[in-house]
């Protein structure tokens, strides 16, 4: 008999535990007890294991031919054509010319390697991913609150004994659905408190007297926060002597927020008056309250300071860092949370430490045995270095790994001509993405499933994914790859393609940061005990932080007094909608990996623009008819879906799908000046009907 592999799903930050079992027919899933996950799996995960035998898998590294077609080509031949142009790239050009691009996907290893990559052999600073589209602005938020980053600074699990749990701006019933179990003391209780502008399946968790669902207009939760902070210290809610032994910053936010009273809070959200004061006192009946973030108050310009907003009114309420409460953000992509935490980010080093920190460097630089000197310095965020590509002094070559930044990444189209500006483009993919599509060279590279390595979920458990089935003979692995090209341009430092021994160098270099996993190893992991970060070397883990103390140095807390930068909607003349994006349950990210699943792609073929019916027929569209999005920067083609679950003034689209059908060929390029995070959740928009003929036209 086949041995059975214990192993974890390749989608979101949950990482539901799964069993995989080999046999004739393929790869038999099977779901596994597990906190996060309780045995249960969505359909992403029940449906994974397609992935890895698909017809559509690139089997053998592929060469762009003159004509534009490609034609497989040898590891060698394909590796040398790589380094060659690499280094004749950085000779005439300069290090900062070849970027590097990775992914939230992407295993603790080859994140790490990939950082120590760009950094040692190309001598580069232009590397960044894309979690600057999914968990910056937290990050940026949690950092500067407490002194660390780590969505969920407690377990899963603890949710269960929440009596009141507020979730901002995310919709965990489709895009995490095991996470809903969680919920059922709160529901119980009569306090899941769902903000969110359209009646999703996790807002529909609240009917029936099991909490209450907030509608707000988009983009105006900075506003709402704001107004409930005002409410609870104006109404004496305020948790005192937590404040004032644990925080600084109170007295700036109280002068702060007077301007928002409820009046003008919901004349600017659409929020009713006795909502914002049910919910601020529902809030403050503490213990037992959860409030939890997601992308749909953090994807935007203002994103750092939506997020800042509801940690400050976690501490005020006295949430934080406490036995039976909490504030925590809902981390999204597989490993968004490791991904961001060993180098894969512009600013930063392994273990979370800051790239310009002088010692920091050195303390990398020497697990590295280079010197400090030698390292590059901060880089540019995401939405930068994609701008810059083609640009004058910028990136003229772009590697990229685990990312499908054509449909990814905001004002595609922006995106597309940078790539076709690139002297040289190498992705390194299972499939055909669209990015891959556009590429000079593309590698094949070992799936979930064919590989040993480790993730961290978004409660900081760092989890072993382990090796359930052999990889088709033509590809490897990035860590094999990073070493091929390493040696063949003579690059400084060791690059092991074994991810048990880059594992052990990640735990050496991240000791002493902030997310330090010095006292981790593959034999510690293989034991299934949680591990969650920190955890130094001779502790036993952290499942829940800021218990005695945060991470700054003094051990406080830090309220920050942020303003609402614009709170005017944009008017609603004629078909002029507010766009937001987001995801379905079926399909995952760009989309990739999941339109190659026949039984996700039947139940969810297309794009559907969801808008309210009474806007749809003042505009003339039929509900399953064709319709027309269009900004400043692309337009869209796809069906409408009429649904009185959606604001009127707001129009809603998956940002799983390609072609005309791709919703970042609307969204704007701005970014949050300090995450650098793009506004993906507020896009003006022109609606307008299509007729059948000339609906592709």
């Amino acid at each position: 008999m086949t041995p059975a592999t214990s192993t974890h799903c390749p989608y979101c930050a949950l990482q539901c535990a799964m069993t995989l079992t080999p046999d004739v027919g393929g790869v038999t899933v099977a779901g596994r007890a597990f906190p996060t996950n309780r045995g249960g799996l969505c359909k992403k995960g029940w449906t994974s294991a397609e992935l890895l035998s698909s017809p559509e898998r690139i089997l053998e590294p592929m060469l762009r031919q003159p004509d534009g077609t490609f034609a497989p080509a040898s590891w060698e031949e394909a590796l040398d054509l790589v380094a060659g142009r690499l280094a004749a790239g950085r000779a005439e050009h300069g290090a900062d010319s070849v970027g590097v691009f990775g992914g939230g996907g992407l295993t603790n290893e080859k994140a790490y390697q990939l950082g120590k990559f760009a950094r040692l052999a190309l001598g580069s600073s232009r590397i960044d991913y894309n979690g600057r589209f999914c968990m910056s602005s937290a990050a940026a938020a949690g950092n500067r609150a407490f002194g660390l980053d780590r969505g969920l600074p407690f377990r899963v699990e603890d949710l269960g004994a929440a009596r009141t749990i507020l979730i901002l701006g995310s919709n965990v019933a489709q895009t995490m659905p095991p996470f809903i179990a969680h919920l059922d003391g709160a529901r119980k209780a009569g306090g899941l408190i769902v903000v969110d502008p359209r009646r999703t399946a996790t807002a529909r968790l609240t009917d029936d007297g099991a909490g209450m669902h907030i509608q707000p207009t988009p983009g105006s939760d900075l506003v709402l926060l704001l107004g409930l902070i005002n409410i609870v210290i104006s109404e004496r809610l305020v948790d005192t002597d937590y404040v004032a032994r644990r925080t600084v910053g109170f007295d700036a936010l109280r002068r702060s927020v007077g301007r928002w009273w409820t009046e003008r809070v919901q004349e600017h959200t659409g929020v009713p008056v006795w909502q914002l004061r049910e919910l601020a006192r529902r809030l403050a009946e503490g213990p037992g309250t959860y409030i939890l973030t997601g992308r749909g108050v953090e994807q935007h310009a203002d994103g750092t300071d939506t997020a800042t907003a509801a940690i400050n009114l976690s501490l005020i309420l006295g949430l934080v860092g406490t036995e039976h409460s909490g504030y925590g953000t809902l981390t999204g992509q597989g490993n968004g949370q490791g991904g961001r935490e060993h180098g894969q980010k512009c600013d930063q080093l392994p273990g979370y430490r800051k790239i310009t920190d002088p010692a920091a460097r050195a303390h990398v630089a020497g697990v590295w045995g280079v010197h400090p000197d030698s390292l590059p310095g901060q880089g540019l965020p995401a939405v930068e270095l994609l701008a810059a590509m083609g640009e004058p002094g910028g990136i003229r070559c772009l590697l990229v790994h685990g990312s499908n930044v054509v449909v990814s990444a905001p004002n595609a189209d922006r995106v597309r001509a940078g790539i076709a500006a690139l002297d040289f483009l190498v992705v390194c993919d299972f499939f055909f993405s669209e990015t891959a599509a556009l590429a000079d060279v593309v590698l094949p590279v070992t799936q979930w499933a064919e590989e040993e390595g480790t993730m961290t979920s978004l409660e900081g458990r760092v989890i072993r994914r382990r090796r359930a089935v052999d990889a088709p003979a033509g590809v490897r692995s990035e860590l094999w790859i990073f070493r091929e090209l390493a040696r063949r341009l003579d690059a400084p430092g060791v690059y092991s393609a074994n991810p048990a021994e880059v594992f052990d160098e990640l735990c050496r270099a991240s000791a002493g940061g902030t997310a330090d996993y010095s006292g981790l190893s593959y034999g510690l992991l293989d034991t299934d005990e949680p591990a969650y970060w920190p955890y130094p070397a001779g502790s036993t883990g952290t499942p829940r932080l800021f218990l005695d103390r945060f991470a700054h140095a003094d051990g406080l807390a830090r309220i920050v007094a942020v303003q609402a930068r614009s709170t005017d909607a944009p008017a609603q003349v004629g078909g002029t909608l507010t766009l937001i994006t987001g995801r379905l349950l079926e399909h995952y990210q760009s989309g990739t990996q999941t339109r190659r699943v026949a039984e996700l792609l039947t139940a969810r073929p297309e794009a559907r623009a969801q808008l309210h019916p009474a806007t749809a027929d003042r505009l003339g569209i039929a509900d399953g008819g064709w319709l027309e999005l269009s900004s400043e920067r692309g337009t869209v083609r796809c069906r409408a879906e009429a649904s009185a679950d959606i604001r009127a003034d707001t129009v809603f689209l998956p940002f799983h799908f390609a072609g005309d059908e791709c919703a970042n060929l609307l969204t704007d390029d701005v970014t949050d000046p300090i995450s650098g995070m793009p506004e993906f959740k507020k896009t003006t928009v022109r609606v307008r009907a299509l007729q059948e003929a000339g609906a592709r036209a």
